[in-house]
């Protein structure tokens, strides 16, 4: 057994300062020492896979970062593991506890997954080793880590076994500052769908509201980011092709790296609903600098227009209840402008209070006949946009 200091300080020496997650048991001492040390980061996810795409954003900055869950947690970041970390290339070390350990008592619900658990690691690439339980084993541990992780941009997994770490009391929950909530501001004209601007309308305006010396735009999954690839391939964009839902988590984790950056979250109403709770980890922890515009046609347009039930949904009441500083929702263009304007400017909220903003525009079905997909690729236009901003891969 070693104590939670040991561990945090040998990896803060290696440049380990953020870290996200979900709660388990096992990983208690470890959430509670980082949650009392005000010089490190801790980010309380919605669920794990929100989780590993923040500390990917994190890796997009040039900076270490650590993501801790249970076992059963790793079905929710599967996803992000294979299609984020994976495809990008963007490191992290993974503590993954191990409930249902064979030969190991547990509860039902572990009896599957804790067997499984090396496998599931192995399947998705990723190399792992049992979490260290001697002073002598972290420094090594953590070596092997970074040096899987800097040879080939991709996560490396300590597989934490119950009992592994000397129990540290929590005398402050360290929640996030509580403030008062916005009021949405629906700007509808009553316009109908025909007469809603398109997709390409929006990302006009986006690409002329975010200077590319200043900002950084991700665009979720599907034809969000094609589109966007289209219009003009800036240095300062990246284009998601997999881990619907989380583009909103891993620009929190870029914006709070790197908080000299405007960050704008382009995202999809599919998307979007796939992983609302990103909305409450947002307004919880979300910075002045950055900024999430939903575009909302209503569909999956990318596989072929099946409806989504957005139109059942006021996402800026939404997001307005989860504590951003800002939320509108409208079928006028001016509304996304008047948004991208005040986040260049970093202006407090309605509400008077600093944090992310949010605009959901309503835009109408459709996509131009022959969009391309990115020739870049997803490696390339990682290392392209960390090369514009001044991050070094650590």
């Amino acid at each position: 057994m070693i104590e939670a200091a040991q561990f945090v300080e040998a990896a803060r020496a290696r440049g380990f300062e953020w870290y996200a997650g979900v709660p388990c048991s096992f990983l208690t001492p470890f959430i509670n020492y980082v949650l009392q040390d005000e010089s490190l980061h801790y980010v309380s996810a919605a669920n794990e896979g929100d989780a590993v795409a923040l500390i990917a954003g994190v890796a997009l900055a040039g900076k270490r970062g650590i993501t801790m869950m249970q076992n059963s947690g790793l079905g929710n970041a599967v996803s992000p593991l294979t299609s984020l970390t994976w495809t990008f290339r963007l490191p992290q070390l993974l503590i993954v506890t191990w409930r249902g350990q064979p030969g190991v008592a547990d509860e039902p619900q572990h009896a599957l997954m804790g067997p499984v658990t090396p496998q599931m690691l192995e399947t998705m690439e990723i190399p792992w080793e049992t979490f260290p339980t001697g002073t002598d084993q972290i420094a090594p541990a953590l070596e092997r880590a970074i040096r899987h992780m800097d040879e080939t941009g991709r996560p490396y997994a300590l597989v934490m076994q119950k009992g592994s770490v000397a129990p540290v009391e929590l005398k402050d929950g360290a929640a996030p500052a509580k403030h008062a909530l916005a009021v949405a501001q629906p700007k509808w004209t009553g316009r109908t769908a025909d007469e809603w601007p398109s997709r390409r309308d929006a990302l006009e305006r986006v690409i002329a509201g975010t200077p590319a010396d200043s900002t950084v735009v991700v665009a979720s999954t599907g034809f969000c980011g094609r589109e966007l690839y289209a219009l003009d391939d800036r240095a300062n964009q990246l284009y998601m092709v997999g881990s619907m839902g989380c583009v909103t988590p891993f620009a929190l984790g870029l914006a709070l790296a790197r908080p000299d950056l405007n960050v704008v979250a382009l995202d999809g109403d599919g998307a979007a609903l796939m992983r609302m709770g990103a909305f409450a980890t947002l307004g919880a922890y979300g910075p002045s600098n950055l900024t999430h515009v939903l575009l909302d046609n209503g569909a999956h347009d990318s596989t072929g227009g099946q409806a989504t039930v957005s139109q059942q949904v006021s996402f800026a009441n939404v997001a307005a209840a989860c504590g951003y500083a800002d939320a509108a929702e409208s079928d006028d263009l001016a509304a996304l402008d008047e948004v991208l304007a005040a986040a260049r400017e970093r202006r407090a909220g309605a509400n008077g209070v600093s944090g992310t903003r949010f605009v959901r525009i309503t835009i109408r079905r459709g996509t131009p006949d022959g969009l391309p997909r990115p020739t870049i690729t997803p490696p390339d236009v990682k290392t392209r946009l960390m090369r514009h901003i001044g991050a070094r891969a650590q």
